[in-house]
C-alpha cells in the first residue's frame, strides 16, 4: 500500500461549533466509566495552570510538591539520556524551569494515561497494552514531525499521546465489541471507524472528544482527537495540528508501532505534508530515527 499520493487541492469544509457527539445512549454509557471520565485532579490543575499565559514556574512548583510521585517522574525525566544534561537535576523546582510547563503537562498526562492500560488483550494479535505504546509512537512522531521549526513541538506531542484515548474508552465499555472489530478489520480491508460506527454505533473520535471536553482542553487539542482520521473537514484554525496528528498516526499505523490497524488504510497526501512544513525525505528519515526515539520516550515515561 501506497504511503504518500498527489492529490488535487480541495477546499475544507468548515464545521460549526462543537465536536462529534456520541448518540443518547453511549452518552450514558460513558457517563458510567467513572475509571477514565474524570482526570486525576492534580493534572486536571496542571493543564489549567498551563493554559493560562500568566502562570510561572512557581505555580506549578507548589502543585507538583503535593505528589511526591509525579515530582518523582519529573526528576527522572530531565534526568534522562533525551536531555542528556552534564549534571544531575535533584532540585524540582529547578527541573520544571529545566523543562517548562508544557513538558510538566505532558509528563502529568502521560503518567494518568498510562496507569489506565490494565492488563488484557484487544485480540489474538494485540494486548492492552499496544494501545498505550501506539500513543507514545503517535506522540513521538508528531514532535519530531515540527522539530525542525520548534513550533508547538510539545503541544504536537500531547495530542498524539492523547489522540486515541477514545480507543481506550472502548476497551473499557465495550471490550467485546471492540475485539469484533479488530478481528473484522484484520481479516478484511474494511476501515476501522467505519466498523467501529457498524459495531459499536460510534468511533473512538468520538468517545475521545467526549473525555476531551469532560477534561476542559483546549480547542485545537479536543479537534484532533475528534477528527486525526478526516482533518479536512475541519476550520483552517482547527485543521493544522489534526492533519499533523493523521500524518503521524498514518506513519506510525503502517509502521506497525503499537496498534496499528485504525490508520492502516491512510493516504499521505502531497497537500497535508505541505500544510504541515515537511517533505516525503523528511518523512522517510524520521521513520527511520522512529524506533529509537520512541524507546527513550518510554523509558522516561515508565514506571
Amino acid at each position: 500500500m501506497p504511503l504518500f499520493r498527489t492529490s488535487d487541492t480541495t477546499e475544507a469544509t468548515a464545521l460549526n461549533a462543537g465536536e462529534a457527539a456520541l448518540p443518547p445512549h453511549l452518552q450514558k454509557a460513558l457517563s458510567c466509566l467513572t475509571q477514565i471520565s474524570s482526570l486525576p485532579e492534580i493534572t486536571t490543575r496542571i493543564v489549567e495552570v498551563v493554559e493560562d499565559p500568566r502562570s510561572t514556574a512557581n505555580e506549578m512548583h507548589e502543585i507538583v510538591k503535593h505528589d511526591p510521585a509525579l515530582a518523582t517522574k519529573i526528576l527522572k525525566v530531565v534526568n534522562s539520556a533525551f536531555y542528556g544534561l552534564p549534571a544531575q537535576i535533584a532540585s524540582l523546582d529547578r527541573a520544571i524551569v529545566m523543562l517548562g510547563l508544557s513538558a510538566i503537562k505532558n509528563i502529568a498526562l502521560a503518567a494518568s494515561l498510562s496507569r489506565l492500560f490494565r492488563p488484557g488483550t484487544i485480540s489474538a494479535q494485540f494486548a492492552a497494552r499496544d494501545l498505550w505504546t501506539h500513543c507514545i509512537s503517535v506522540g513521538v512522531c508528531a514532535r519530531m514531525l515540527i522539530e525542525p521549526r520548534h513550533v508547538r513541538a510539545e503541544e504536537a506531542f500531547v495530542a498524539g499521546l492523547v489522540h486515541d484515548m477514545g480507543l481506550l474508552v472502548e476497551y473499557q465499555l465495550f471490550p467485546d465489541k471492540l475485539k469484533t472489530v479488530a478481528d473484522q478489520c484484520e481479516d478484511s480491508s474494511k476501515d476501522f471507524c467505519e466498523l467501529e460506527q457498524s459495531v459499536i454505533g460510534a468511533d473512538h473520535q468520538a468517545f475521545g472528544a467526549a473525555v476531551a471536553a469532560k477534561w476542559k482542553f483546549p480547542p485545537a487539542l479536543r479537534y484532533a482527537i475528534a477528527y486525526h482520521h478526516n482533518p479536512t473537514v475541519l476550520k483552517p484554525e482547527f485543521q493544522k495540528l489534526a492533519t499533523l496528528i493523521f500524518v503521524a498516526d498514518t506513519i506510525c499505523c503502517q509502521n506497525q508501532l503499537g496498534f496499528w490497524l485504525t490508520g492502516r488504510s491512510h493516504i499521505l497526501t502531497e497537500d497535508m505534508l505541505f500544510m504541515i512544513g515537511v517533505t516525503q525525505r523528511q518523512v522517510h528519515h524520521i521513520v527511520e530515527e522512529l524506533p529509537q526515539r520512541i524507546a527513550e520516550t518510554e523509558d522516561m515515561y515508565s514506571d
